[in-house]
């Protein structure tokens, strides 16, 4: 990327997130279409440096009761409908034959993550089934059973709803032994031998990290 892609990329997070904290959708995408794509920003920078890094930065204005909850429900909507938007432009590459399933966590509501994470593995080839937020184990289960995937992904943002990850676990282990397990999320910062302690296949830090990770393991 050229030299003075970052500060550019500042400007666009920071008007980006102004755009969240109006409300105003249309400019929001504006912003990620015309002053992203449309001027060779990567798909992949947009989604990690620009979307996610908003998101970040909303979470932190909620932390410190700069906004109120409402706030931060129509800031992450925005997000959410950004990223539905930007799915029909994903560069894809050849399909790799494997199958991803990726779901939060019972009662984890946070799904920006896995969703991005499930954009960032479409892009590379796999079949991606995103099951989306507060997936109960019984039910996780169940899918893994009709589906048979090559590899489950769960995700948790909240460190509160790390005992529905061991749940989740025991669950898939249960419903189909021996499939490869990733976790991921923002409640790994606050436990981050979790995942040996867990025994799961690897623990993605970022999407980017989950790609590379589930081709590794699975012999992409």
């Amino acid at each position: 990327m050229l030299p003075d892609t970052e500060p550019s990329l500042t400007s666009l997070r920071e008007r980006y997130v102004a755009a969240q904290l109006a409300g105003n959708r249309k400019e929001a995408l504006r912003l990620l279409v015309d002053e992203g794509l449309l001027r060779g920003v990567p798909l992949q920078v947009l989604h990690l440096e620009v979307i996610q890094e908003a998101q970040y930065e909303i979470g932190r204005l909620w932390q410190e009761n700069i906004i109120s909850v409402a706030q931060e429900h129509l800031a992450t909507a925005i997000s959410q409908l950004a990223l539905a938007h930007l799915y029909r432009h994903l560069p894809r590459d050849p399909d790799n034959g494997k199958v991803v399933m990726m779901a939060c966590v019972k009662d984890e509501l946070h799904e920006m993550g896995p969703r991005m994470a499930s954009d960032f593995l479409e892009m590379a080839g796999f079949d991606v089934r995103f099951l989306g937020a507060n997936v109960p184990p019984e039910h996780l289960a169940r899918m893994l059973r009709e589906v048979r995937p090559d590899l489950l992904a769960l995700s948790v943002t909240m460190t509160y709803h790390l005992p529905q990850l061991r749940e989740a676990v025991a669950h898939a282990r249960e419903a189909l032994p021996g499939i490869p397990i990733a976790v991921g999320g923002l409640a790994f910062r606050w436990a981050p031998i979790l995942e040996e302690q867990l025994g799961v296949s690897f623990f993605g830090r970022d999407a980017r990290e989950l790609v590379a990770s589930a081709c590794r393991t699975l012999g992409v």
